[in-house]
């Protein structure tokens, strides 16, 4: 089953490839970044893989505007997170997504599974997230905020370990790590609380 993480971001500066491929050569030397569909100047498909030729991840760059397959996705993430919890953080995110210009498309590849492989991919999806006005999202688990703290429930109920995440009261966001199989933990999340016996992380 294909499995994807995302950068969505308001900024609509166009990154250049080759800030991405040296980022790539210069901390991961034994992998590669190459252009599969478009150009240096205006590319579309990106492929990261090892010197070997073990595929890590496609990105995709889908710009958002009427039409287009970004906003197709934006509507997706609309109707998949309707129902989701806490309520806060879907408002928020809800009105988030109306102003994302552009969608960086993870789609992890075998190389992903191997530790220097997601490194890598970690480093990518990083650097564009840190250009800045960007959340990220990953399939089966939910949306961060653009600190990078978990705000929407999508996880699996057998799901459990430590996770950074954030609830959102009165305009603020309050970071807090907690333990994702603790029904208590659980249960205060999805009512926009924070845990009572966890301590907040000052941002």
């Amino acid at each position: 089953m294909e499995y994807c993480t995302r950068v969505l971001t308001k900024n609509d500066e166009f990154p250049p490839f080759d800030e991405l491929a040296d980022l790539i050569s210069g901390e991961h030397p034994e992998y590669r970044l190459s252009i599969e569909e478009g150009t240096e100047d205006e590319w579309e498909t990106l492929l990261l893989a090892s010197n070997d030729g073990i595929e890590v991840a496609l990105i995709e760059r889908l710009p958002v505007f009427e039409g287009s397959i970004g906003e197709d996705e934006i509507a997706d993430f609309l109707e998949d997170t309707q129902d989701c919890k806490p309520e806060s953080g879907v408002e928020w995110l809800v009105e988030y997504l109306a102003e994302v210009k552009a969608i960086y498309k993870f789609q992890h590849l075998q190389g992903a599974d191997l530790e220097e492989g997601g490194n890598a991919l970690h480093a990518l999806r990083s650097m564009l997230w840190e250009r800045g006005e960007a959340i990220i999202q990953a399939d089966s688990e939910g949306f961060t905020n653009e600190e990078g703290f978990h705000i929407v429930w999508q996880f699996s109920d057998s799901v459990s370990g430590p996770w950074d995440m954030a609830v959102r009261q009165d305009g603020t966001w309050h970071h807090f790590k907690m333990d994702l199989g603790d029904p208590d933990h659980r249960e205060a999340f999805m009512e926009g609380e924070v845990p009572g016996d966890v301590t907040e992380i000052q941002r």
